[in-house]
C-alpha cells in the first residue's frame, strides 16, 4: 500500500489501534479518533486517503445503524477516500447496506496485513464510485433482497460463498431443487463480479431441442447443416467478457458435453462446421436439480466435465428448510406487483403468513410467487386476506394425534408431549386470530397477560410473528 499517505481510524478499542499500527505502512500518517465528531474534525483538517470506521462506535448510539446518515458527513467533506467499515463478524445485510450508503469495503476483525493488502489490491485496480453504484443497484434489486436479508443460517452461508467467489474467475455449480432461485443467484454472482459491465446470458439447456443445442451454445457456419443459411454466433461468442449461465446442465447432449469440456479446459471452441478456433472469454455458472455424480456413475454425464464444473459448488436449500424467509419473499413479490399494477396492497393477514410457514412448498419460491400473484389479482382490499388464497392453503388444521409417536417414551411422557403440542397450537391460533395483541388474546383465552407471556416464552413464540406483514 505504498501509494497510501494518510489513514484515519474511528475506534475506541486499544487492541484495534495496536493492530492498525502494526499492519499499516510505517511511512503513512496514522490518526485516531474516539468519536464521530472528533473524526470529522480531523477529516476536515487533513486529507486522508483511507477512513476506517469501527462499527461498534456507531452502534453505541443505535443498534440499527443508519449508514447513509453516518457516512454522508465524511463523503460531504471529501468523496475520494476509501471507506472501510470494521466489524467483529461478517454480516451479509450490513455489508451491502454499508456499501450502498457509500462505504467501499466491509472488513471483519481482527485486522491483518493480508486483509489490508486485499483492500489495496482491490482499490488500486477498480473505480470506487462504480463499485458503490453496482452494490447499490444490487440492494435495490427486488429479486436480491430476500437473499441479502435472509434470516436463515444456511442461506447466510450461501451468500458468504457467493461473496467469496464472485470476484474470481472460478466456475460455479449451483445445486438445488427446481424453483429455489438458482437463476437469481447466478445473476447475483455476475452483478458482484468484475464482469458485470459485459453480457449475462442465460441458457435453459433443458428447453432447447438436442438438435439445436450445440448451435445455440457454440454457433455454426453457413452451410454447416441443412437449414444453416447463414453464419450464427453462439452464446459463448455473444457473451464475450461476461457470464454464461447454463441452467439444467445435466440435460445437455454428449456432443455438447465434449465441446463444453474444451471450453473449460482450454478456453477455446469452434463453431459447428467451422475450422477457426475461437477464444471463450466467459465465466461459466451452471445449475442443476439432478444428482450429477449419480449420472456420472450411470454413464449419462462425463466425469471429467463434472469435475471441471464442480470447482465451486453451492447447495441451495429448498424453501421448506428456510421458512423464516417466507415473509421476506412475500413482501418482495408484493412490492414488485404494486410497481407493475395500479393496486396498492400494503399488508398481509397474519393467518396467511402462519399457514405459509406450515406448507411444504414442493414448488419452492416459484410456487410461493405464483400463489401471491393469484391472490393479488383476486384481492379487493389493501391487505392480502385468507379468502384470496386456495382453501387448502389457509384452512385451519389441528395437529394430528400421535403424528410423531415415539414408543421409547413412557405413557406419561407421551401424554405430556401431546398436551404441549396442542397447547402450543392453541396459543399460535389464538395470537393469529388477534394479530399478536397480547391483552385481547389473554382475555379470549381466560388467562392473564402474564400467564400468556409465560406460555409464549415456554414455546418460543413471539408476538411479532402474528402482526400483519406491512409492505414498505
Amino acid at each position: 500500500m505504498s501509494d497510501i499517505q494518510s489513514y484515519l481510524v474511528l475506534s475506541k478499542d486499544p487492541a484495534l489501534r495496536r493492530q492498525m499500527r502494526s499492519c499499516l505502512p510505517k511511512e503513512g500518517r496514522l490518526d485516531f479518533a474516539h468519536g464521530k465528531a472528533a473524526a470529522l474534525e480531523l477529516f476536515r483538517k487533513r486529507r486522508h486517503t483511507h477512513l476506517f470506521i469501527d462499527l461498534r462506535v456507531l452502534e453505541e448510539q443505535d443498534q440499527s445503524v443508519d449508514y447513509t446518515q453516518a457516512l454522508s458527513p465524511f463523503r460531504g467533506i471529501d468523496p475520494q477516500p476509501v471507506v472501510i467499515v470494521l466489524s467483529a463478524a461478517l454480516r451479509n445485510s450490513e455489508d451491502l447496506k454499508a456499501i450502498g450508503a457509500g462505504a467501499n469495503y466491509f472488513m471483519t476483525l481482527p485486522i491483518t496485513p493480508e486483509k489490508i493488502n486485499q483492500v489495496a489490491a482491490r482499490f488500486s485496480t477498480t473505480n470506487h464510485a462504480a463499485t458503490v453504484e453496482v452494490k447499490r443497484n444490487i440492494i435495490e434489486h427486488a429479486a436480491f433482497s430476500p437473499i441479502i436479508d435472509t434470516r436463515n443460517p444456511v442461506m447466510k452461508g450461501v451468500f458468504e460463498k457467493i461473496h467469496s467467489v464472485a470476484l474470481t474467475k472460478s466456475t460455479v455449480l449451483l445445486v438445488g431443487e427446481t424453483g429455489t432461485g438458482k437463476g437469481v443467484l447466478a445473476r447475483l454472482i455476475h452483478e458482484m463480479s468484475n464482469r458485470r459491465e459485459a453480457p449475462f446470458i442465460s441458457v435453459h439447456c433443458g428447453a432447447i431441442p438436442d438438435s439445436l443445442l450445440e448451435s445455440e451454445l457454440f454457433g455454426h457456419e453457413k452451410g454447416a447443416f441443412t437449414g444453416a443459411l447463414r453464419k450464427k454466433h453462439g452464446k459463448f461468442e455473444l457473451a464475450r467478457g461476461g457470464t454464461v449461465f447454463l441452467d439444467e446442465i445435466g440435460t445437455i447432449t454428449p456432443a455438447a458435453q465434449v465441446k463444453l469440456l474444451q471450453i473449460l479446459q482450454d478456453g477455446t471452441f469452434e463453431r459447428i462446421g467451422g475450422e477457426e478456433v475461437l477464444e471463450a472469454n466467459v465465466r461459466i455458472v451452471a445449475a442443476t436439480n439432478a444428482n450429477l455424480e449419480k449420472m456420472c456413475e450411470e454413464g449419462q454425464f462425463r466425469k471429467d466435465l463434472f469435475y471441471r464444473l464442480n470447482v465451486f459448488p453451492i447447495h441451495i436449500p429448498p424453501l421448506r428448510e428456510r421458512l423464516e424467509d417466507v415473509p421476506l419473499f412475500v413482501a418482495s413479490f408484493l412490492r414488485k406487483l404494486n410497481g407493475l399494477y395500479a393496486k396498492n396492497i400494503l399488508s398481509v393477514h397474519p393467518l396467511v403468513i402462519e399457514k405459509f410457514k406450515c406448507h411444504t412448498w414442493p414448488g419452492n419460491i416459484r410456487e410461493l410467487e405464483n400463489l401471491v400473484e393469484r391472490a393479488y389479482i383476486l384481492e379487493t382490499e389493501t391487505e392480502l386476506r385468507p379468502k384470496s388464497f386456495p382453501i387448502e392453503m389457509v384452512e385451519t388444521q389441528a395437529p394430528a394425534p400421535g403424528h410423531a409417536t415415539d414408543t421409547s417414551m413412557t405413557l406419561s411422557q407421551f401424554r405430556r408431549k401431546g398436551l404441549e403440542d396442542i397447547e402450543k397450537f392453541y396459543i399460535r391460533q389464538l395470537l393469529t386470530r388477534h394479530r399478536g395483541r397480547i391483552k385481547d388474546s389473554a382475555d379470549s383465552a381466560g388467562i392473564t397477560t402474564r400467564q400468556l407471556h409465560k406460555l409464549m416464552t415456554k414455546y418460543g413464540i413471539h408476538k411479532e410473528e402474528f402482526k400483519a406483514l406491512h409492505i414498505t
